[in-house]
């Protein structure tokens, strides 16, 4: 073994789900299925908004990039589980497993920033219907996109900067199957205090602060619901933000679950599989979700499919006018 600064081990060995070999098999064709899916529906997705005129409105442009985001987040675990399933080799070069961090951290952080983002897209939406297209111009969604895209991938340099300096001696067995923040600093033989306390200074940034943005938004949102007269005109206007608050409820419940936790409540065993959920499953539903619950979304892909035009300007946050609907905006 190489001294190569600090590190003194070449591989990691990640454990995965060790289980029987027929029911590893049934765990592969699980994993592949919803992998594959996964691919081909934010691929879809991406292509839809990219390709049509009627979803070039900042709403649709976030849930590009959170679409964008899920094909890399479900590439960067499940390619290297899906083939320890197949060859049972479970080795991964430090180097390899760094890597897979990084990447890891940063897709992360970059859609907890992402997802607040668009809570306060659908807050300005619908608390300020007539004032939307002055305050959330296509400019200013395409910085906040790309903000969250470098507050994601700076805030895991910093992580990983410090993760990276520190030695690691052996065992070299990590309890996951990829390479996450807390299996790997257990392994370390260094002092880790100063690792851990950037982590959390981070992880306060980059997901309660988000979080707070999220809870703020979607408060503001109900009271506003609420006070609408007609049932009618509640339902129309909730169901333009519920599908993105369920990927919201989903996806911070499983992340909070895992890395907000008290230590005495940590085993390893549970935070695997809390974390199929949100690298996997997460990935798979969130196109569903958006497809099956936004109407513009279902319309745009059938006059796709079947080449037919639909009627699909009711969704609050549009900016788009129609003729008989000449100085509504934000409805």
């Amino acid at each position: 073994m190489r001294n190569l600064s600090g590190v003194h081990v070449e591989e990691f060995v990640l454990q995965g789900f060790p289980t029987s070999p027929p029911l590893q098999l049934l765990l592969f064709v699980l994993f592949l299925a919803m992998y594959l899916l996964t691919l081909l529906e934010n691929a879809l997705i991406v292509s839809l908004i990219w390709l049509t005129s009627s979803l070039h409105h900042p709403m649709y442009l976030f849930l590009g990039h959170l679409s964008f985001l899920e094909l890399w987040y479900i590439n960067v675990t499940v390619p290297r589980l899906l083939g320890a399933f197949l060859t049972q080799d479970h080795r991964v070069s430090y180097i390899g497993c760094m890597t897979q961090l990084y990447f890891f951290i940063a897709l992360a952080c970059t859609e907890c920033v992402l997802l607040a983002v668009m809570a306060y897209d659908r807050y300005l939406a619908i608390c300020e219907p007539l004032l939307y297209c002055s305050l959330m111009p296509p400019s200013l969604a395409t910085r906040l996109a790309g903000a969250s895209w470098g507050s994601g991938f700076f805030s895991s340099m910093m992580k990983l900067l410090f993760i990276s300096r520190l030695s690691y001696c052996g065992p070299n067995i990590i309890n996951h199957f990829f390479c996450d923040i807390s299996p790997i600093l257990n392994l370390t033989c260094s002092d880790k205090e100063q690792a851990e306390l950037v982590d959390f200074i981070l992880a306060l940034v980059m997901i309660l602060l988000p979080l707070l943005v999220v809870v703020s938004s979607y408060a503001a949102i109900i009271a506003t619901i609420l006070r609408i007269p007609t049932a009618r005109g509640r339902h129309k206007a909730f169901s333009t933000c519920a599908s993105h608050l369920a990927v919201v409820v989903i996806y911070y419940f499983s992340t909070l679950f895992t890395y907000a936790r008290p230590r005495a409540m940590y085993t390893f065993n549970h935070n695997k599989i809390i974390s199929v959920l949100y690298t996997v499953i997460v990935p798979f539903l969130n196109p569903a979700i958006y497809c099956l619950r936004n109407k513009e979304v279902k319309d745009a892909l059938r006059k796709s499919v079947l080449g037919r035009c639909h009627y699909h300007r009711d969704v609050p946050g549009s900016c788009a006018t129609e003729p008989s609907r000449k100085g509504r905006t934000g409805s």
